[in-house]
């Protein structure tokens, strides 16, 4: 089982973080580097407590699906995804946003596991976990940009 966390400070508001978290049309905008679509189930706008997701995108030069279900879901302060159909042999994404004093403390914690024993362990460990480290740092960047930007502009007006 492999373990991927960041905390990403954001200067905005708890309810927005959680938000643009959640918004399928700002991932896709946000993950066009791997051509991210969102092709089955919930297709945009905000994904809430039992809905799912089929997403698609190319990692590794190849086109791949990932079905997700929000498990679990608080607002505006936590969500789970977990893996339904995927590569992965199980993946758990959970999502905790903390309010600060001077806006939100964005966690993600991924636990996934990988299928075909030692060659997925090995491939895991040298290529996998970065990449996946590498695409949400990627997101959590453009969550912020655009939240702490978006805010700026707010207040100069």
């Amino acid at each position: 089982m492999t373990t991927i966390h960041l905390k990403t400070l954001i200067k905005s508001p708890v309810e927005e973080v959680f938000n643009i978290s959640r918004n399928i049309d700002f991932h896709i905008t946000s993950a066009k580097k791997t051509k991210e679509k969102a092709i089955a189930g919930k297709t945009s706008g905000l994904i809430k407590l039992g809905e799912t997701v089929t997403w698609r995108g190319k990692h590794f030069g190849m086109y791949l699906t990932h079905q997700s279900l929000i498990s679990r879901y608080k607002y505006p302060n936590t969500f789970t995804d977990e893996m339904i159909r995927g590569y992965f042999k199980t993946f758990n994404h959970q999502h905790i946003f903390n309010t600060i004093s001077y806006g939100t403390e964005m966690i993600d914690k991924l636990v996934y596991e990988v299928p075909h024993g030692v060659l997925g362990k090995l491939f895991n460990e040298i290529v996998l976990k970065k990449h996946l480290t590498k695409f949400l740092v990627l997101r959590n960047q453009a969550i912020q940009l655009y939240l702490e930007n978006k805010n700026l502009i707010k207040k100069t007006l």
